[in-house]
């Protein structure tokens, strides 16, 4: 006789089409719904890092003369806003996205990967359309396109992958522990501030550029503004000591990718017991 647990849906992708076709629908119609009976729609997506963007940019180019000497510094802080907002709604979402769910846990079966993945794809929908409005601001900055873009889309990939893996271990470890929540929204603080948003990763003093590299954020950002906006910037292997370095970040990232993998696998079967 089969167990309970071993005939619970779990997180296996037998139909990997079927779990990304039932990821899209359900990312697709969340995004829809936010923006139902909203007369500006798209503008409101748009709003939050263009607002923050303008303080930040009067604050760090007209008092504190922080971006004296970058290059392009506005469109750098823009796109590095951006990428963190994407990473931040990903792993924020994600904290809370089982309980969320709670009557399609408890009412029917499908994958449970399904949840996870909506929260990404919902979340690069959003990332999408502000991207049209942050090239548009580049473009207009001085920016000049050059091959180095077709980069942006594996960086992407990259912060997505990482945010995946904290985002899935997030998830399972919040049906056990719901102190995870304010934890979380703490470290998101403090991962805004400890990456370069606002400063440029070639600021750090020497002594602890390649220690703090080692923040798989930090390397996207910084090869961000060596491939979309500066060539002449150093790159993320520059910045780190060379390509070998970049192991450390990358393994960083798929490190929890394979954590996080692993970690709602197991607890797949059991979501709905501790609901």
């Amino acid at each position: 006789m089969t167990t309970l647990a071993a005939r619970a849906p779990g997180a296996r992708m037998r139909d990997p089409r079927r779990v990304l076709s039932l990821a899209w629908t359900l990312a697709f119609t969340d995004w829809k719904l936010r923006f139902y009976g909203s007369v500006l729609g798209y503008v409101w997506t748009l709003a939050r890092p263009f607002a923050f963007f303008g303080v930040i940019y009067v604050v760090f180019t007209q008092i504190a003369n922080l971006g004296e000497g970058i290059r392009y510094y506005g469109a750098y802080v823009l796109m590095s806003m951006v990428l963190f907002q994407f990473f931040s709604e990903v792993t924020n979402q994600s904290v809370t996205c089982l309980t969320a769910r709670e009557n399609l846990l408890r009412k029917m079966r499908f994958p449970r990967l399904v949840i996870p993945l909506s929260v990404v794809m919902t979340a690069l929908l959003n990332l999408g359309m502000t991207l049209v409005a942050v090239l548009i601001f580049a473009i207009i900055a001085g920016v000049t396109p050059h091959w180095g873009w077709f980069e942006l889309p594996l960086l992407i990939a990259l912060l997505s992958a990482f945010a995946i893996g904290v985002g899935m271990l997030l998830s399972v470890l919040f049906i056990r522990y719901r102190d995870i929540q304010p934890i979380w929204e703490v470290t998101t603080q403090m991962l805004f501030y400890a990456s370069p948003i606002l400063y440029v990763a070639t600021i750090v003093p020497e002594e602890y550029q390649r220690p703090y590299m080692a923040n798989p954020i930090a390397s996207v950002l910084t090869e961000m503004r060596h491939s979309f906006l500066d060539p002449t910037a150093a790159g993320a292997a520059d910045a780190i000591g060379g390509w070998p370095r970049l192991l450390i970040p990358l393994a960083i990232i798929f490190g929890s990718l394979a954590l996080g993998i692993w970690a709602f696998r197991r607890e797949a079967p059991r979501i709905a017991e501790h609901l």
